[in-house]
This record gives C-alpha cells, sequence and structure tokens, in this order.
C-alpha cells in the first residue's frame, strides 16, 4: 500500500505549517514520520491512502505489522490471447507480491474455449488472476491490476460504459469477486511491451503449453 504524509510542523517560536509529500510506501511513510518525529517539531501527522482514508501512527503500524505474514503489496499483470480460426484462448497472469519480508513472482497460464473475442479473453485472464489471489490467500488489501486492454481497464476503473452483453457478465463477475474478497482494485493501463510476461503465458496458453511456478525474487 502506498500513502502520502500529511504534516503539521511548528517551529520553536510557536509558527505553524502544513506540509504534505508525494506517495510512498507505507512502511517508507512511518519510517519518515518518525523521525521527524525525534525532532519534536512535529504536531500531526497523518497517512492517506489512494482510497482518501486517514491512518494515524499507530493504525498504520498496526495494519503493516498485521500483514507481515500475509502476501501484501500485491500487483497482478494480465493479458488474454483469442484465436479467431480455432476459438480457443489463452489467459495469462504474473502476481508480484511480498511475504515474511521476502518478495515473490507468480506466474500461471490456462487454455480455455468458448469465448468470443479477445476482449472476452482479457477479463478471463483478468479473472484468471484473481482467482490466483483467492488460493493465495489475498484479502482486504488493495491491489494493482495491470494490462494492455484498453476495454477491460477503461470497463472496470469506469472510464468507458459497458454496453457488449458478453462483456457485461465479465465485468460483474469480476466486480462481485473483488468485493469478495475485500480488495481495493487499482487499474493501470500500460503498452503491451511492458506486459510481456503476462503476454508470453497467454501464448503458450494457446499453444498448449500451461505453466504454474512460484520463485522467491532475490535481489543482487
Amino acid at each position: 500500500m502506498k500513502v502520502r504524509i500529511e504534516w503539521i510542523y511548528k517551529t520553536k517560536r510557536g509558527a505553524e505549517m502544513d506540509f504534505f509529500s508525494e506517495e510512498v510506501p507505507a512502511a517508507q511513510a512511518l519510517l519518515f514520520a518518525e523521525d521527524m518525529e525525534r525532532t519534536g517539531r512535529l504536531k500531526q501527522v497523518t497517512f492517506v491512502d489512494r482510497f482518501d482514508s486517514s491512518w494515524t501512527v499507530k493504525e498504520l503500524k498496526g495494519y503493516l505489522k498485521g500483514i507481515e505474514t500475509e502476501p501484501h503489496n500485491v500487483s497482478v499483470y494480465f493479458d488474454g490471447g483469442y484465436d479467431r480460426d480455432t476459438k480457443s484462448s489463452g489467459l495469462g497472469c504474473v502476481i508480484y507480491y511480498e511475504q515474511n519480508g521476502k518478495s515473490y513472482r507468480l506466474r500461471r497460464n490456462a487454455a480455455t474455449t468458448g469465448l468470443e473475442s479477445n476482449n472476452e479473453a482479457e477479463y478471463a485472464a483478468m479473472h484468471l488472476g484473481l482467482q490466483e489471489l483467492d488460493l493465495l490467500g489475498v484479502h482486504h488489501l488493495p491491489v494493482r491490476f495491470i494490462g494492455d486492454s484498453q476495454v477491460v481497464i477503461n470497463h472496470l476503473n469506469g472510464e468507458w460504459p459497458v454496453i457488449e452483453q458478453d462483456l457485461t457478465g465479465w465485468a460483474d463477475r469480476i466486480e462481485g469477486k473483488l468485493s469478495k474478497l475485500g480488495i481495493q482494485a487499482e487499474y493501470e493501463l500500460v503498452p503491451r511491451k511492458m506486459n510481456g510476461e503476462a503476454d508470453r503465458l497467454a501464448t503458450q496458453g494457446l499453444n498448449g503449453i500451461e505453466i504454474q511456478a512460484v520463485i522467491e525474487l532475490v535481489k543482487d
């Protein structure tokens, strides 16, 4: 989770001024706030998340402590591929997350039939990612969903209305799953070249190559 810091600074002579930071990871925000508190000049500090919810220092500490052993700082890349000739689809998702002080990457793909368009395949790929989040035990957390489908991203973030009946069903299914898991979804549209991992997984799914793997990411 990312938050911005809002604080009131007080000088020795009693003058006060409000300050606001850019969004930073919650743990980093807490570190800076505690450091500023030690100066004795910090009159008040509040953390505000992307959903405009306010957190005190105590509340943010409790939140960070509570999620240490659960998957958090989750990002989901998704992509769907569709073959018009065979009406078969390949779905791919890549999930990055942290748990117990370590970073992980989960890769998963699937092949499916019965879809009617590439847009449906894109929705199905995001739904696959949600199913994997459920299996991981991700719940009541903000999650970034990243894809190169303008249709899916703009539908789900409310920029575009969902008109097509087949896509309405997918959008409703995804919103229902998000609500069930308590996930606060954040959507990001990226160019296809920045979604290469999920795209490759979708293509491999179309070609009948099944992949399901989790690895720990070790920093150099």
